[in-house]
């Protein structure tokens, strides 16, 4: 897994105390900057995620370019909708040799190793003879219907991966562009740094909260799962582990 934050926005967590100053002050827009040093902005930042007035943190986003996961971990990615998504499409890219993650339970275990990556390669033949045989059928009605050669066989080449994709796995690698708003990652990091979510995403949401942290660290002194701010909201299912998670969090 690679995970890097592209673009975030310059001077955020000013902008947030200056939008949450207009909220709380008669001043005017030409002015809602003055005065804001550091220590201000940290005062202002503090007071909004104690009140919980999240509203203003929307103001500012943070774009991660993502890849070496598997479509598995984007499908619950791409759940959380108030995010813009650019993802490598399978329809238009041809994937001669498909790369795939393999979780470490299968990894550790040679037995289970073993058939996975013999269902993987398999899962590659069996692409590579639809895209064949798909394209040779493609292209002959093409030619038949008029088309010259090279846009005939760019067209069938198309229709044909784009129906012999079915064949793949949810472990296919996948790469991803993602921009989420700072409230949008809180409430991301609370669900997905949680040692109930699965695996790799929560490995992937860790990463992204030690890039933003690295950032804007007061912004997201208190970002994590629920338990690392407050009381663990799992019940009966939870982990358990809520003074090493804090401790973990505290020093990420």
């Amino acid at each position: 897994m690679k995970v890097e934050l592209l673009r975030y926005t310059p001077d955020g967590e000013k902008l947030i105390a200056s939008a949450a100053k207009l909220c709380y002050s008669p001043v005017g827009i030409s002015s809602i900057e003055d005065n804001l040093d550091e220590k201000s902005t940290n005062k202002f930042l503090n007071m909004l995620m104690n009140l919980g007035h999240e509203s203003p943190i929307e103001h500012i986003s943070f774009t991660f370019g993502i890849e070496g996961v598997s479509r598995s971990l984007t499908h619950q990615l791409v759940r959380h909708r108030i995010a813009s998504y650019s993802q490598q499409s399978q329809r238009y890219v041809k994937l001669d040799q498909f790369e795939y993650v393999i979780p470490p339970s299968i990894e550790g275990n040679e037995e289970a190793k073993k058939l996975f990556i013999e269902a993987m390669e398999k899962d590659q033949e069996y692409y590579n003879r639809l895209s064949e045989i798909l394209f040779n059928e493609n292209y002959k009605r093409l030619l038949a219907e008029g088309l010259e050669d090279k846009e005939a066989r760019l067209k069938a080449e198309k229709e044909a991966i784009e129906d012999a994709r079915y064949v793949f796995p949810n472990a296919c690698e996948t790469k991803i562009v993602v921009t989420m708003n700072a409230r949008s990652l809180l409430h991301f990091f609370n669900i997905r740094c949680c040692l109930r979510a699965q695996w790799e995403i929560r490995a992937l949401a860790t990463e992204m909260l030690r890039l933003v942290k690295g950032v804007y660290p007061t912004l997201f002194k208190k970002a994590g799962p629920s338990c690392v701010a407050g009381p663990c909201p799992e019940g009966s299912m939870t982990c358990g582990k809520i003074v090493e998670v804090r401790e973990r969090f505290k020093n990420l």
